[in-house]
């Protein structure tokens, strides 16, 4: 027989399994909500061992949710299943350690009172996903306000972003939780736990006829997806046949407003780079077509010592034709962009030497590309791959600009729900700001959301294809593009000095 105390652990590890159910591919938005709130009445009941409980939910999480990792390690890194399994068995442990302030934030302020101990939980959790924008570079990645893009919360989210929407969703969801709870047990419901409940659906009421942006004018678009298996990408021999697949592709769709190709379209390098987008470049012009490009950006630099390198290498955005700017990735992905102690893991399996893992870090605020529409200038705001998933990065990067793109590769995670993760993190990012999003992707998934997060148009994965497409010019601001997460500081704040001062006042809350 299992004891109470293992029974909890399992049934915590069950619950954060089920958690990432309710992001894409699948949407079962309320079972993530609940799988949260599950989460909440173990730590709430249990004696003990409330670190331990946070961690077994994270690791179910996580295993479940970002094993996807596994594609690129076994894959793409050729390391055995065994080695690949170890490997994202590491890095799930170690992300689960971010769902450790949620247990110990029960067990160090635990009280006699649930609908406390649920306002405890519902900050603590927000607590824990905000750490995981910034800590260790940050993994931004399966927050529960991503989940809710197709939920009656997706409201919130012009207003407090995608962290604030999902504490606002938790905190309701915990309440009506302890509603239930007490009509289960036949005992009177709190005031306080009727306002946890209904709060999140007031501001929802409130807010859902609002509209923050206005749109300037209707562009035509064309969106290049080259679908070049990840195997050969980098091989120097396919430099030119990828090129050709791309303007191949393209040369039908010149006079669309903006042409995209996605992440690395361009894989050459120094002179051949060169003349590759500068005869880009003069096709855009005489089309008068805006062109963004995703390409390796080659600075030379002075080595201070001999063995230094004398250049650095970018992953880049640049807009050729009418579009002008140049944007390099700030927020780079570990071992995919760069790796970490290099000089003791390089060599030793694969994984560490993949393609373009040398990548040097760009600035954190650069001029964004500007195109020009008619005769008119609009900024694009552009998140290379997993830049998307910064919702602070691309709030300052859209504060000027009229439209967001996106330029990736999730071929590093072949058909796996990575690429649905990413996508409906490039969703919550479009209704944040309240601007339109183009999305190109090298295998998919290619689409265009509107500034409400709709899709508007997407290509099937997998296939070489162009989305033909119009997007629109918006104009305006949303709270949460002007203030960021200041709000839910200012929230959590007034929640922590109400509970100090209730606690200090009656010495119970």
């Amino acid at each position: 027989m299992l004891t109470t105390e293992w029974r909890n652990g399992l049934l915590a590890l069950l619950l954060g399994a089920v958690f990432p159910l309710g992001f894409a591919p699948l949407g079962w938005w309320p079972v993530s909500l609940l799988s949260a709130a599950g989460l909440f009445l173990i730590l709430n009941s249990a004696q003990g061992g409330l670190l331990r409980l946070a961690w077994f939910y994270g690791l179910g999480k996580y295993l479940s949710g970002a094993s996807w990792i596994y594609v690129s390690i076994n894959e793409y890194g050729n390391a055995s299943p065994l080695l690949a399994a170890v490997l994202v068995l590491l890095f799930v442990a170690t992300l689960a350690v971010f769902v450790l302030p949620v247990g110990w934030s029960l067990q160090r302020f635990r009280v006699a009172t649930p609908w406390v101990n649920g306002l405890i939980f519902c900050a603590a959790w927000v607590v824990a996903e905000w750490l995981l924008t910034w800590v260790l570079t940050g993994f931004p990645w399966l927050f529960i306000g991503y989940s809710l893009t197709d939920s009656p919360f997706v409201g919130l989210l012009p207003l407090v972003g995608a962290l604030g929407t999902g504490f606002l969703a938790l905190l309701g969801t915990v309440g009506a939780t302890l509603c239930l709870r007490a009509a289960w047990r036949s005992l009177p419901v709190p005031k306080a736990v009727l306002v946890m409940t209904g709060a999140p659906i007031a501001f929802v009421l409130a807010f859902l006829p609002w509209q923050w942006v206005t749109p300037l004018g209707q562009y035509s678009a064309a969106i290049v997806q080259g679908n070049v298996d990840q195997a050969i990408k980098w091989d120097a021999d396919q430099r030119s046949v990828i090129v050709n697949r791309y303007l191949s592709l393209s040369e039908p769709h010149w006079s669309a407003d903006t042409l995209v190709w996605p992440e690395f379209a361009l894989t050459a390098y120094g002179a051949e780079a060169e003349r590759v987008t500068a005869a880009l470049h003069t096709r855009a012009q005489a089309s008068d077509t805006n062109v963004v490009i995703g390409a390796p950006r080659v600075e030379l630099s002075a080595a201070v010592k001999e063995d230094e390198p004398r250049y650095r290498i970018f992953n880049a955005a640049i807009g050729l034709g009418l579009a002008n700017g140049l944007v390099t990735k700030h927020h780079l992905v570990p071992f995919g962009d760069y790796v970490p102690l290099q000089d003791w893991l390089r060599g030793l399996i694969e994984f560490f030497d993949l393609p373009m893992s040398n990548a040097s870090r760009g600035a954190a605020r650069q001029s964004n590309v500007v195109l020009n529409l008619g005769g008119n200038s609009a900024e694009a705001a552009i998140g290379i791959c997993y830049e998307i998933a910064y919702g602070q990065s691309m709030r300052q990067r859209a504060q000027n600009a009229g439209v967001l793109m996106t330029l990736t590769n999730d071929t590093w995670f072949g058909r796996s729900i990575g690429p649905h993760q990413h996508m409906q993190i490039a969703r919550v990012r479009a209704i944040e700001n309240g601007r339109w999003l183009l999305r190109a992707a090298n295998d998919g998934v290619t689409g265009v959301v509107d500034h409400q997060g709709r899709l508007r148009g997407q290509l099937p994965q997998f296939t070489q294809g162009v989305l033909v497409t119009e997007y629109q010019i918006m104009q305006g601001t949303t709270p949460y593009s002007a203030l960021g997460d200041w709000p839910l500081f200012v929230m959590l704040l007034a929640l922590c000095v109400g509970l100090g001062y209730r606690m200090g006042i009656t010495g119970v809350a």
